[in-house]
């Protein structure tokens, strides 16, 4: 998307109708041009009235990122972090790992859109333009890689935390890094772990969550949920920034042992019969029993309780 692009896009973000020789004029260009830009903007689901004699609308005004409001609402977190702002990203996640040498612990780079988001076991995350909220954080342990495990389970107790406080009281989570509503999948974590055995060790958390879902929702083979209410998105990033900072600490401290009944509190499948799918093809049933201290789950087989790991599982209802 062009940066014109974006630029007529925040001139609309007010959902009133504009003329298109009004925004000509306020960005000194053609009518023709402001029209070119507008074309397509459909597939980064962002849904355009066009109506002679009146102009262009948004058919949902965007709220859109603001350094100061996401600060103010992480609270006291908020200074501990350097938050960085972008229209897009290819994915922020990439562009964090790249730049991670040159960044402090706590740089977030959160973005309107990525052409290229990554989810776990190499899938594509897609998002809504003002209909997501896309980052990356990164953040510096004193251990090492070996003692990070269950830092996904730990960060997704971070934003049911948040969830919760901006008022949405039946967000869940599925082991190992999903959070779940109960029409589906809400928000996805990518963890991206550097490091030595015995520390220091560095990590990217990269979040995608859905306030809406337009047109994307035809474009995921699974069932996917955005949120039911209107949530302020610089109010909610704020939030979780703040949540996962305290569990952060906490998880250097402690480890996951101390997040481990709060978590099974928020797993929406503990006690439930569930098939776990190999990338061979190959399928395993057993019922949850919880997470081990360390985050693997804990599954009954056929009355034996086995430890399984997270790597290239996935985890299915029966």
């Amino acid at each position: 998307m062009s940066a014109l692009t974006f630029d007529i896009l925040r001139l609309l973000s007010d959902g009133a109708f504009h003329s298109g020789e009004a925004l000509a004029q306020r960005l000194d260009l053609s009518r023709a041009s402001v029209w070119q830009a507008l074309q397509g903007v459909e597939q980064y689901g962002v849904e355009i009235h066009s109506i002679r004699g009146k102009g262009y609308r948004l058919s949902q005004a965007i709220e859109w990122l603001d350094a100061a409001r996401i600060a103010a609402a992480a609270g006291d977190a908020g200074k501990r972090l350097s938050l960085e702002l972008f229209d897009q990203l290819e994915s922020s996640n990439s562009v964090l790992l790249r730049r991670a040498a040159q960044c402090t612990s706590g740089t977030v780079l959160a973005c309107e859109w990525q052409s290229a988001g990554r989810g776990r076991l190499g899938r594509q995350w897609l998002g809504n333009l003002g209909g997501s909220l896309l980052f990356s954080l990164l953040w510096r342990f004193e251990q090492g890689v070996a003692g990070l495990s269950g830092l996904s389970l730990a960060v997704g107790v971070a934003l049911v935390r948040a969830l919760r406080l901006a008022g949405i009281a039946d967000a869940r989570l599925k082991w190992p890094n999903d959070v779940y509503l109960p029409q589906g999948k809400l928000a996805g974590i990518l963890i991206e772990v550097s490091g030595d055995t015995l520390g220091p060790s560095q990590v990217v958390i990269g979040v995608g969550l859905n306030l809406r879902l337009g047109q994307m929702q035809q474009q995921i083979a699974q069932p996917v949920a955005a949120l039911g209410q209107p949530v302020s998105r610089n109010q909610l990033l704020g939030l979780v920034l703040q949540q996962m900072l305290l569990v952060l600490d906490q998880f250097a401290v402690h480890g996951f042992a101390a997040l481990r009944d709060e978590w099974q509190a928020m797993h929406y499948l503990h006690l439930q019969a569930v098939r776990l799918l190999a990338p061979n093809g190959t399928e395993r049933f057993g019922v949850v029993q919880g997470v081990a201290e360390d985050g693997t789950l804990l599954l009954d087989e056929a009355g034996v309780l086995q430890r399984i790991h997270a790597g290239e599982i996935s985890l299915r209802e029966c």
